[in-house]
């Protein structure tokens, strides 16, 4: 069973960057999108077999979530209770698991929401771990904190800014220590230069001078199943690039 994740940074503008090929060309069987900065009605999105769930922000143009799936859930939920006008999460309920696609709200430059992110940080620790007791969760999206130094290129330079903050990787720990793996680290525990964002200046890219802030996690119990994760560099259409997970048969 294969999934992938991707912050689109506007879903309009990167389907006129080929995002219909390389959503083809990925093949998943769960595709979920952060950031569509739309609605639903604002552009035809045809894709044969698959169902979509949207969750826009009531802002125009700004922050959102969607998610095309093959394989039809039990049902589906949107939001935590927390920042729910932003549309940054919708949960798919089926039959052997849930699937959480996330959109983590950014501290920002001068990290003005960061108390506000700390409040979004212990509600969503809160809601999954109550989903967790009832059947695995496998959650995805652009949760905006590099974990460790590993996961950025600048780290020392980039302490304590928004993304990197203490607070902001302390809140990503507790997320794992109430029993969830990261997927990519899973596998890779010292693959560094592995980054699925990168700014626009200084020619980021170019340079691979990124950041890691795309994840996969999954529930403990069910990382014996993890087979494979990408992070999709060679993609564009986007500042982030899209990963991936492949899991054996739950």
């Amino acid at each position: 069973m294969k999934f992938v994740s991707w912050n689109v940074n506007g879903l309009r503008a990167c389907l006129k960057k080929n995002f219909m090929g390389s959503f083809k060309n990925l093949d998943a069987d769960i595709f979920a999108l952060q950031e569509t900065r739309m609605l639903q009605s604002q552009a035809i999105i045809e894709l044969g077999g698959y169902r979509q769930f949207w969750n826009s922000a009531e802002k125009k143009g700004y922050s959102g979530t969607a998610i095309f799936t093959r394989i039809e859930p039990n049902a589906a939920t949107y939001g935590i209770g927390e920042l729910d006008d932003e549309g940054r999460v919708i949960t798919l309920d089926f039959e052997k698991f849930y699937f959480v696609n996330v959109y983590s709200p950014n501290s920002r430059r001068t990290l003005e929401r960061l108390d506000l992110r700390m409040t979004w940080e212990n509600s969503f620790r809160e809601y999954i771990s109550k989903l967790a007791t009832v059947k695995p969760v496998i959650i995805c999206g652009d949760l905006n904190v590099a974990h460790k130094e590993i996961d950025l290129k600048n780290p020392a330079s980039n302490h304590n800014n928004a993304g990197f903050t203490d607070k902001e990787r302390d809140k990503f720990s507790e997320i794992l220590s109430a029993g969830f793996t990261d997927t990519f680290r899973f596998l890779y525990p010292d693959r560094a230069d592995a980054y699925s964002w990168w700014s626009n200046f200084r020619n980021a890219r170019e340079n691979n001078s990124g950041w890691r802030i795309d994840y996969f996690l999954v529930s403990n119990r069910i990382a014996d199943k993890i087979s494979a994760a990408s992070i999709e560099t060679q993609i564009f259409g986007s500042d982030h690039c899209p990963v991936t997970l492949t899991l054996e048969e739950l």
